[in-house]
């Protein structure tokens, strides 16, 4: 919030206005039917990746709040499509599109956060995560699914890495010696649901629930909350220093 102040006459008036101000969709991964990765707390309950993305979803909606337009793709336990959350995106006229995931892998000693902007690479590993979190593209043609791919990759790369940056760099911030916790960087991937949203965005890997320990400091209120304000504070970073984001228009 910015303020400006004017002193004439013995008198201050105060303006205030939003600096910047974006409209923001934050994709809570998965829901409904789609369990995403399953974890066991303390008490061997199931900790699930669906909830645990919309609670972050919901704190980071509040942090954002005050200064940008909200909204989420989802917010209650719900199976929403890719293609829905492409339109959803179109509805609100999203500036930005987060969507928001927890890690898992066969290897269980994995551990840390990474954060993906939409790009082509050429990564093992970054592979394996693409076939977890895409679902069925709009279409079944793979040539036309490469061509739209390769339109929102030109379009919006740049932003996007921007927006990864900033982001990135605080949740290392706020996470990576606090809570002990490896900084796995930022990568390009293929992800549908970016490419779908036709937007500047990132797909936020908040931790491995895969990995025992992990899993159960990243469920915790505490740590959502931390890691909730580590995006915030990155966003309002990057609405600082652009002042121009356009979105495709609809292919």
């Amino acid at each position: 919030m910015s303020l400006i102040r004017f002193i004439k006459y013995g008198f201050i008036l105060i303006l205030s206005f939003k600096a910047s101000a974006l409209t923001i969709l934050l994709d809570p991964g998965h829901g409904g039917k789609e369990l995403g990765a399953v974890a066991k707390d303390e008490k061997n309950q199931n900790i699930y990746e669906k909830e645990l993305t919309l609670k972050l979803a919901k704190l980071i909606q509040k942090k954002l709040s005050p200064t940008h337009s909200v909204f989420l793709t989802r917010s209650i336990d719900r199976t929403v499509d890719l293609a829905e959350r492409a339109a959803i995106a179109d509805k609100v006229n999203a500036d930005l599109f987060i969507s928001i995931h927890f890690n898992s892998s066969e290897i269980n000693k994995y551990h840390g956060f990474e954060t993906y902007y939409l790009d082509n690479h050429d990564d093992a590993e970054v592979k394996k995560l693409e076939n977890l979190e895409n679902n069925i593209f709009a279409t079944s043609d793979e040539i036309i699914n490469k061509i739209l791919i390769d339109l929102v990759v030109n379009k919006t790369v740049t932003q996007s890495k921007k927006l990864s940056d900033k982001i990135h760099r605080r949740i290392a911030q706020y996470v990576r010696k606090p809570y002990h916790m490896k900084d796995r960087g930022i990568k390009a991937g293929l992800f549908h649901v970016l490419a779908l949203s036709k937007r500047p965005g990132v797909l936020l890997e908040v931790g491995f629930l895969s990995n025992k320990n992990e899993a159960q400091k990243i469920s915790t209120q505490q740590f959502l909350d931390t890691y909730a304000n580590s995006v915030a504070n990155g966003v309002n970073d990057f609405t600082a220093h652009n002042n121009s984001i356009a979105s495709i228009p609809l292919l």
